[in-house]
């Protein structure tokens, strides 16, 4: 690879690594397709199992990154399918709390046991160091933009 091929790979790459993203979300919605959840749907299930149940609305808005009234319409249709729970938190009225209900604790054991062959499958032909190095690159990535975040801020 020459210089001036280097300086393009790297121009490039983090779009490429959004395009990666994009398709390996393509991919698990079109695996999640047989359990009825879009991406819509299994994303706010992940998360909510991930932060535990109990947490409040506006938490799980800004873990998946999202404006409130579009998590509330997902949500809605998670409760209406049986997935999630919403209450009123006791010390605000104003706040709701969310949890998993066992329909929906089931469908992220289905979501994560999907995620978790796919994976295995994408990256069966990976060694360990290079699986290492590469998350050790995107950790430092991750660092580096919350670094800049924090400065574009303020």
């Amino acid at each position: 690879m020459t210089t001036a091929n280097a300086k393009v790979d790297k121009e490039n790459l983090l779009y490429r690594m959004g395009f990666l993203t994009r398709r390996w979300r393509q991919v698990l919605d079109g695996a999640f397709q047989s359990l009825g959840v879009t991406d819509a749907a299994w994303r706010p299930l992940l998360h909510l199992h991930h932060m535990g149940d109990g947490i409040r609305q506006k938490d799980l808005a800004a873990s998946l990154g999202i404006e409130g009234p579009t998590l509330t319409r997902i949500l809605d249709q998670l409760i209406a399918k049986g997935l999630v729970e919403r209450s009123e938190d006791a010390s605000d009225r104003r706040a709701k709390l969310l949890t998993l209900t066992p329909k929906g604790r089931t469908m992220v054991t289905e979501i994560t046991g999907k995620v978790s062959a796919l994976e295995h499958e994408l990256l069966d032909g990976f060694s360990e160091p290079e699986i290492n190095q590469i998350s050790a690159f995107i950790e430092r990535l991750e660092h580096r933009l919350q670094e800049t975040r924090s400065r574009l801020k303020g």
